[in-house]
């Protein structure tokens, strides 16, 4: 553990759950943990026992990616874990692939609504049509914009323009909105939603005060901070201000609170986990202020500031998207003043001006 780590508490330690039962970690509330292909290696998912007009059942918080392992380790839960009552309705936290990926696929199954914010339901049709940030000309016109010149990660941009397809190929054709400060009934407790911005269109973490309990999602993870990215649908976005604005609507919780993530392990510790958010991300924008004070940066100066390992083509893409976001934080606060170089290429270096607009 790092020291950051040694702050926060894991009621379960190194306990996982088991693949095809999970593991309760409150009456009637089940951690399901999936793999994933990619150096974030996995996933928590929640079952929640649930009735709804009379009738038994579950409901899931989050799906994984379509992927025949994840097919196949909810083929397990629906014998062991569910055993043989139905999912009465998927709620998705936020519209990122590994968490709304086998929404289509559960929902068709089972005849069960899904349920998500209106913002992330259709910019996941935006990008199941190669709309979205995830590559494409767009994305990597964005990206030259901001720096990258290696012509091999352009072209692997430029290709990438069908990888939300590949781990979302549906969505299901319908969805009940959920908005913020939204009271649910799951399984006879009441719970509320908490949008979260910065980090996805808008998050809906879902929080139950009868069992002290915060499905967080990805909006406060216990070992490394979400990714907070800037994309070519939104070029002027001021997301780490968004995401960091919205991690203070936790504040408001009991400081006990039990916070169910979608990557890690359940911990306690939730308001020191947000001051140390904030710190690691003050700590980073004074680092980006001393680059661009030295000379005038793009976000690809900015990478190995912010980054001090080295990156595939999948992580450099959300590297520089995060790079230009703390840029961006200064840029709107007026610290840092934005200007195209020779060549085209977004500089940024320090202003006296005012804040922009």
């Amino acid at each position: 553990m790092n020291p950051q780590e040694l702050e926060l508490h894991y009621p379960w330690n190194d306990t996982l759950p088991d693949p095809d039962m999970g593991m309760q970690v409150a009456p009637g509330v089940f951690w399901v943990r999936m793999s994933l292909p990619f150096v974030l290696n996995h996933i928590n998912l929640w079952l929640l026992r649930d009735e709804i007009d009379g009738v038994q059942g579950w409901t899931v918080v989050d799906c994984c990616i379509d992927h025949p392992a994840s097919r196949a380790q909810w083929e397990g839960i629906f014998l062991q874990r569910m055993q043989a009552l139905p999912i009465l309705r998927v709620i998705v936290t936020h519209m990122h692939p590994d968490h709304v990926g086998l929404a289509h696929w559960l929902c068709d199954k089972f005849q069960a609504p899904l349920w998500i914010s209106a913002t992330d339901f259709y910019t996941a049709r935006s990008a199941l049509q190669g709309k979205h940030h995830f590559g494409g000309d767009r994305a990597a016109a964005f990206f030259a914009l901001n720096g990258l010149t290696d012509p091999q990660a352009l072209a692997a941009v430029r290709d990438r323009q069908g990888y939300f397809k590949q781990l979302v190929p549906d969505l299901p054709p319908a969805y009940r909105r959920l908005m913020d400060r939204q009271r649910l009934m799951i399984g006879g407790r009441e719970w509320h939603t908490i949008a979260g911005y910065g980090h996805a269109p808008e998050h809906m973490a879902l929080h139950c005060p009868s069992l002290n309990l915060l499905i967080s999602g990805d909006m406060v993870l216990p070992r490394i901070s979400t990714n907070v990215s800037v994309f070519e649908t939104e070029p002027d976005a001021n997301s780490l201000t968004l995401f960091l604005q919205s991690l203070d609507r936790f504040l408001n919780l009991p400081s006990d609170t039990l916070v169910l993530p979608s990557h890690g392990k359940p911990f306690t510790g939730l308001l020191t986990r947000i001051r140390q958010l904030h710190e690691h991300h003050e700590e980073r924008l004074r680092e980006v202020i001393h680059a661009c004070q030295e000379k005038p940066c793009c976000a690809v100066d900015i990478m190995p500031v912010l980054f001090k390992r080295a990156l595939d083509l999948h992580q450099t893409t959300f590297a520089l998207g995060e790079s230009l976001a703390h840029l961006h934080a200064l840029w709107h606060q007026g610290q840092l003043r934005r200007h195209k170089d020779a060549k085209g290429v977004l500089r940024f270096s320090p202003s006296e001006a005012p804040a922009h607009p």
